[in-house]
């Protein structure tokens, strides 16, 4: 569906995104996820076409988006973080105005209009402006600006910022929904919406790709190991489970005259059934034995605490790389290149950030109406 390939962008001396690479299916829900700093936005500008890469492409079905860049829009609605709205202007008239910077009239706006208010649930502000609104409702006036031309991908830079726990929930459920049409790529630093919203996540840290994979696979295949721990009475317990393939850390307390045992292995081998072995072998009576699954919070610091990513964890890389030969064959028949530093001449503005164009271009009736 969406593609980047190889996309670096630097500011002066500073390498923004440097070489990432990465693939999103139609249908999928994916969670972007990076340190402050790390080159998101930047990167969701590119992938939404309002910033072009300084070498490397962005493609959508397959074609650079810089090859037209008008086209590309009509199928990819961005909600920047800034979420820039015409506070002074009511949510009708700013929808409606979106609506004709989309270029959509007569029945085809009234249906857009309708699905947006519908899926999005502002009906009941929809005549109110929109300085008066909570942050909560000028969020889903942003998305519902995103969704209006019905875009196959959506991209949401961080679009629960300053929400309370309930808007959050709100605009969590709103996100789902959306994504069971349209492929989603979410920007948070809320760690737990990443669990109970997306499918899948990409983590970048320092410009790169630093984990791609589904949410429960990275957090089971984490470089920190699976943890076990293990409760059991009996001979040579804690011996005996240090000593298991794999474990790389032990420790061991008494509790209630039983050994309880923390064990870190690493592989992705489950030592589960081994441990059960040896306390049927050797006549342990076991009262506890589970284990723990790495936390995404753990995780995130673990893949974007050191200096430089390593290669990148995780399922989602594996398969971008084994499909980079064909694609290399097909780009060099093309002749594709690098993408162009500068925007593209001509090209039409985003109507969830507004430009001072746009705002010249706003009926000149609504402004004397306010």
């Amino acid at each position: 569906m969406i593609s980047v390939e190889s996309v670096t962008k630097r500011y002066g001396a500073l390498t923004a995104v440097d070489g990432v690479s990465f693939e999103v299916q139609r249908g999928e829900v994916v969670g972007f996820l990076g340190p402050n700093g790390a080159g998101k936005t930047t990167t969701m500008r590119m992938l939404a076409g309002t910033l072009q890469p300084d070498s490397g492409a962005v493609r959508l079905d397959g074609r650079p988006i810089s090859e037209d860049l008008t086209a590309a829009r009509k199928r990819i609605g961005y909600m920047p973080e800034s979420n820039a709205l015409y506070t002074e202007m009511l949510v009708s008239e700013y929808l409606d105005f979106a609506a004709e910077l989309r270029g959509l009239r007569g029945a085809d706006r009234r249906s857009a209009l309708r699905d947006a208010i519908e899926q999005t649930g502002i009906g009941d502000v929809y005549y109110r402006p929109i300085g008066q609104l909570s942050k909560g409702y000028r969020q889903r006036v942003g998305l519902a600006a995103a969704i209006l031309h019905r875009p196959e991908v959506l991209i949401l830079d961080e679009p629960t910022e300053g929400l309370d726990p309930n808007q959050r929930v709100e605009i969590r459920r709103l996100i789902r929904e959306l994504g069971k049409d349209r492929t989603v790529i979410l920007s948070t630093h809320v760690l737990g919406e990443v669990e109970a919203t997306c499918s899948r996540l990409l983590i970048i840290s320092r410009g790169r790709v630093a984990a791609d994979g589904g949410v429960a696979e990275l957090l089971d295949r984490g470089r920190a190991g699976a943890r076990y721990v293990v409760e059991a009475e009996g001979d040579g317990v804690a011996a005996t489970l240090a000593a298991l393939p794999g474990v790389t850390r032990h420790s061991s307390t008494r509790v209630d005259g039983r050994a309880r045992v923390e064990l870190t292995a690493s592989g992705d081998t489950d030592l589960r059934p081994m441990i059960f072995r040896n306390a049927l072998e050797r006549g342990w009576t076991l009262w506890e034995l589970h284990r723990e699954r790495q936390s995404l919070e753990e995780l995130f610091r673990e893949l974007t605490g050191s200096a430089a990513p390593a290669a990148p964890l995780g399922s989602g890389a594996a398969r971008l790389e084994s499909n980079r030969d064909g694609r290399a064959a097909a780009s060099s028949a093309g002749g594709a290149g690098a993408e162009p530093s500068s925007r593209a001449a001509g090209a039409e503005p985003s109507a969830a950030e507004p430009s001072r164009g746009a705002a010249a271009a706003e009926p000149a009736e609504r402004r004397a109406g306010r």
